[in-house]
């Protein structure tokens, strides 16, 4: 039995994946230790680990805040990782020396699971959903103005955490260190190595295995001659009533079925009137729903893109911030999806039926089904691990 210690932010996208794959390594005899937040208590207690919270060292940080400081405000989620790490050092490296364990799994955002693993001499992982970042992909970020200039302007602060960082014991030399794996760093990569852009510039320590992809029943659909439309801007950056109503205009008493869904803080009934062919909720199981859509307009998160492509569906592509401009123009480029040209009921109304005319977009999207299948999932990234602990040992 090996002994194997989970890190994560407070993040959907971040630790849904990673859930399969702790059932896996659980299944096979495993002990697993995960620390994360209390949102995400039952999901992980349900996959057979020890769950850990760590919310009261990481105050007053919801997912709306920490994505606009992944996506936005570099500087701001520099001095978010500093402050948790040494808030969580004593106790964290503390456990960890009585767990000792054989390997340290962390997310490629929760650098304090990285930094305590260099700290202690554990063995590390880093867990992608992402795409994997190097010096070539970085470059593929079109950060807009505002972003540049927060990076510019932040770096003082920057600079001040990483010297608080060292004085805490923690051997960094820079934030890039901290941000950026190198082809020396194991690396699981939820996606397959056909999506992965430049894929060619990462080593052989990076495993592309593909989305793990939790498995459950399609949703019944009892007007099988109809056009399913699903609609979703996640779980985050998702209160958009503006877009939700122009979606409305453009798809109210069509030939589709219009599965929507608006997100927690979404009022349902301040989009007004909803037409027969609409489904409004809050939320949706997302990969039941997919299974059964026939074009999926999405802001294009790596987790959603990862499992409409999964279900070979074709996307009308909507991102919100740089991180998912990437994600988007990837899948423009494969020929899976189509960049919506604007807000306008009847922007997307065309976009939909751009995809429902030709069917290359159906046919690409299925191409990249068959290599999310065939990469792996779960099993493959529980090989990863295992595969690195027997390195050690």
């Amino acid at each position: 039995m090996s002994k194997i210690v989970f890190f994560s932010i407070p993040a959907h996208g971040h630790t849904n994946p990673t859930i399969p794959v702790v059932t896996e390594l659980v299944n096979r005899g495993h002990k697993v230790w995960y620390y994360s937040f209390l949102e995400f208590q039952e999901k992980i207690k349900g996959s057979g680990a020890a769950f850990i919270a760590c919310d009261e060292f990481l105050p007053n940080v919801s997912q709306k805040v920490l994505d606009r400081k992944v996506g936005k405000d570099f500087a701001a989620l520099i001095e978010m990782i500093a402050d948790t790490t040494i808030a969580l050092d004593e106790k964290v490296c503390k456990e960890l020396r009585e767990i000792q364990p054989d390997c340290i799994v962390s997310d490629s955002l929760c650098f304090w699971g990285k930094l305590f693993a260099k700290k202690l001499d554990i063995p590390y992982i880093c867990s992608t959903t992402s795409f994997a970042f190097n010096q070539y992909t970085a470059k593929l970020m079109k950060r807009n103005f505002m972003e540049i200039w927060r990076m510019i302007v932040g770096m003082p602060r920057i600079h001040k955490k990483m010297k608080l960082l060292q004085n805490h014991g923690y051997d960094v030399e820079n934030f890039v260190e901290i941000v950026q794996n190198d082809n020396e760093t194991d690396t699981i990569v939820y996606t397959s190595k056909e999506f992965q852009p430049l894929v060619h510039t990462f080593s052989e320590r990076y495993a592309f295995v593909g989305p793990s992809i939790r498995q459950t029943s399609p949703i019944v659909n009892d007007k099988k001659d109809k056009t399913v439309v699903y609609i979703s801007l996640g779980t985050v950056l998702n209160q958009n009533r503006n877009f939700y109503r122009s979606a409305i205009q453009a798809f109210a008493n069509t030939g589709y079925e219009v599965v929507m869904s608006v997100g927690e803080q979404t009022e349902v009934s301040s989009l007004g009137n909803i037409p027969e062919n609409f489904t409004v909720k809050n939320s949706v199981d997302q990969i039941s729903v997919l299974q059964a859509t026939d074009v999926f307009i999405t802001h294009c998160g790596m987790n959603s893109v990862n499992e409409s492509l999964y279900f070979g569906v074709p996307m009308v592509l909507f991102p919100q911030h740089s991180e998912q401009r990437i994600v988007a123009d990837r899948v423009a480029e494969l020929g899976a999806g189509v960049q919506l040209k604007g807000k306008k009921p009847n922007d997307l109304a065309a976009a939909v039926a751009e995809i429902l005319a030709d069917l290359s977009y159906y046919d690409n999207a299925q191409k990249l089904s068959k290599t999310f299948r065939n990469a792996g999932g779960a099993a493959e990234a529980a090989d990863v691990i295992m595969a690195k602990i027997e390195e050690r040992s």
